[in-house]
């Protein structure tokens, strides 16, 4: 669901075709540990800024089975969601099953998105598909993640202005989510660029749940990115920079701004355009 790379997968994918044969060659490994950790010049989730335009840490990790079970956990600093209940914090848990088909691989699995230290009903799971393959030199990742009718998702709140006084106007309501996505990725020959492109698209609940969470606050929009990331040669290093924007109007967007922002206080669109850039480790 993050600018933790939305085209992450294409690109690991693009990596694991090439180094293929050599691993082939190692002891496969009953289990395998792996992870990453990162800083973003800003944090953006299908689209929208969780981070207010500002710095964001992230990081993860995964432990996957040699039968295809994985699970991981991934986090990520905030801005405003400190104002309702928690840290300034997401913390995802993510559990899920990857086995290859031909010259595809399946990956499905589902996400738990939590906020420590606050409301339970800020939480919500998301269940995913992913099927990724190559085609030539390109690496190519879709995906379908449907979150089932849960409080963070319903529209408790008729408008902005009701979300900044937290004052319900329809509490306890409930609704789902879809998203679709497809990623792309190439790399360039002896340069250690990778070229990375995504198109995603959300429909569902149309405002701010409890303590104005939410995923696709405004009910249906269009997100994009294109980008490129190049490994430093002899490090574990990876730097990254990429174009991002949504479809959202300046108007919906206000809707969404003070659950966003620091201390609902943000200065500028969280949905409209912007040059993000990355640095990662990976072990």
């Amino acid at each position: 669901m993050k600018f933790r790379t939305a085209s992450a997968a294409a690109a690991a994918l693009f990596a694991a075709s090439f180094a293929a044969p050599a691993m082939a060659e190692e002891e496969t490994k009953p289990v395998t540990v792996s992870g990453s950790v990162g800083l973003v010049s800003e944090y953006r989730f299908r689209g929208i800024s969780q981070s207010d335009r500002n710095l964001a840490v992230q990081g993860g990790i995964t432990v996957a089975h040699e039968s295809g079970v994985y699970v991981g956990t991934w986090g990520s600093n905030l801005a405003g969601w400190g104002t309702f209940g928690g840290s300034n914090m997401e913390l995802d848990l993510i559990a899920g099953y990857k086995t290859t088909v031909g010259n595809a691989t399946i990956d499905f699995g589902a996400t738990w998105y939590m906020y420590p230290g606050g409301f339970d009903n800020t939480d919500f799971v998301e269940p995913y598909v992913k099927l990724s393959g190559t085609a030539g030199p390109v690496a190519l990742t879709a995906g379908v993640a449907y979150a089932p009718q849960q409080e963070a998702l319903g529209a408790w709140y008729a408008t902005g202005a009701d979300a900044a006084a937290g004052v319900y106007t329809d509490e306890g309501d409930k609704n789902d989510n879809l998203y679709l996505w497809g990623d792309a990725a190439v790399g360039v020959p002896n340069t250690g660029l990778t070229l990375k492109g995504h198109i995603g698209y959300s429909k569902g609940n149309k405002g701010l749940g409890p303590f104005a969470t939410s995923v696709a606050p405004t009910g249906e929009y269009w997100d994009w990115l294109v980008g490129a990331d190049y490994a430093i040669p002899g490090t574990p290093l990876t730097a990254g920079v990429a174009y991002v924007d949504t479809d959202i109007t300046a108007k919906k967007a206000a809707y969404l701004q003070p659950s966003f922002s620091r201390g609902q206080d943000g200065v500028g669109t969280i949905a409209g355009a912007a040059v993000i850039f990355s640095l990662t480790a990976a072990f």
